[in-house]
């Protein structure tokens, strides 16, 4: 600030700079807030040495006129401060704007591109379904602003004819950094992860006393429908086990894999992995019909298909389910973090190695269907040991 400006405002200051000066010192005085807090500084530092305004005599012709110059700078003063202060406000409200607008489309491109919100979604659908027996979720994805996208779905499980909706999931990602899986069940008892018993190797029937269990579920109404937990009596094949199944008047909905030494401790199995009756179809699986493209502007087409999924045998096809289980093994261990986020205690480490050495061998299973139904099992010898899940009442269709 310049001797010959701040001269001005001393001036301005007792009310004895010219008329035609003043104008224009008013008008940058609203502009430059600088000089605005000098001139409010040197007013309140005169007001205290002298007195001079509030205190001046009232013989003084100057006094009028100096509290009518007080009141009319002050005044100017604080307008100048509240425009500044909008100004401020709507600068920064304006760069926010801009920002969400411009994070809003890096967000569209970065999970568009190479289809990675598809992917994102399978891979965590993949990893419920393998490693929570007989639980599943169909995942939408929204993208928001400030690079983040959620997942959510409803947990479902088969309990008798129908699929039951147990809770809800949530996942939230930031430009591909995902934060924990997280589930609320409507029921915190499908929280706990049931166990099987893994074959005994000397070929014994293997697992611990299940008398419970069937007096738990003899003591059922006849017209209620249950989920059943299976342990086997030895190892199956996916056909050799459906085959077991085909008479019966109950459902499989989930089976349960030998992956190795990490799913089998001391003869439990507590963190299972394996494959669900319908198997998990990923985008490349899908029979896709021809593709018809109709412009819809000069710039912009839409192209349209259909798609459906392989054919599978209600009791057969052991081979395709086994290949789609390996294959959904191997989209989890590519992408191991994500799955890890999805279901922290999902065990993957050597599991497709072992597999495509032993192949596919199932020691227990997930069924659902009458109570009636599920007592039968208590004769049949591949049975080892059954632990009763969800029940509800009758939904079942013979």
């Amino acid at each position: 600030m310049s001797e010959e400006f701040k001269a001005k405002l001393q001036k301005y200051s007792e009310g004895t700079l010219p008329e035609e000066e003043r104008g224009e010192l008013e008008s940058e005085l609203a502009k430059l807030e600088a000089y605005q807090a000098y001139l409010e500084e040197l007013m309140e530092r005169e007001e205290l040495a002298a007195g001079a305004w509030k205190k001046a005599p009232q013989g003084n012709g100057k006094a009028p006129g100096l509290k009518k110059a007080d009141k009319r700078e002050k005044r100017i003063i604080r307008r100048g401060k509240w425009k500044a202060r909008i100004t401020n406000t709507f600068t920064v409200l304006s760069a926010f704007l801009i920002f969400a607008v411009i994070s809003s489309i890096i967000t569209a491109v970065f999970y568009s591109t190479g289809n990675r919100g598809d992917i994102y979604r399978d891979v965590v659908s993949s990893a419920i379904a393998v490693a929570r027996p007989n639980t599943t979720v169909r995942l939408s994805s929204d993208a928001h602003f400030f690079f983040r996208m959620d997942l959510t779905g409803n947990l479902m499980k088969q309990i008798g004819g129908e699929s039951s909706d147990v809770g809800d999931y949530s996942q939230q990602f930031r430009l591909g950094l995902s934060g924990l899986g997280n589930f609320n069940w409507t029921d915190e008892r499908n929280a706990g992860n049931y166990f099987f018993y893994y074959p005994a190797a000397d070929g014994s029937v293997s697992g611990g006393d299940d008398s419970a269990e069937w007096s738990k579920l003899t003591k059922l109404p006849e017209g209620t429908v249950a989920e059943a937990y299976l342990s086997f009596d030895h190892l199956y094949t996916t056909d050799e086990l459906l085959k077991e199944f085909e008479p019966l008047n109950i459902l499989p909905v989930w089976f349960g894999v030998d992956t190795g030494s990490a799913n089998n401790r001391n003869g439990v199995v507590t963190s299972p992995l394996g494959f669900p009756y319908q198997p998990i179809w990923h985008d490349d699986d899908m029979l896709k019909s021809e593709v018809t493209t109709q412009k819809t502007g000069w710039f912009s087409s839409v192209s349209s298909y259909s798609s459906m999924s392989p054919s599978v045998e209600s009791y057969g096809s052991g081979d395709l389910r086994d290949a789609n289980f390996l294959k959904t093994l191997k989209l989890l261990e590519e992408h191991r973090t994500l799955a890890r986020k999805a279901v922290p205690f999902i065990e993957l480490d050597g599991s497709v190695a072992y597999l495509a050495e032993h192949g596919v061998r199932i020691y227990g299973a997930v069924a659902t269907g009458p109570v009636k139904e599920l007592l039968k099992l208590r004769e049949a010898s591949w049975v080892s040991n059954l632990r009763v899940g969800e029940v509800r009442l009758w939904n079942w269709r013979d």
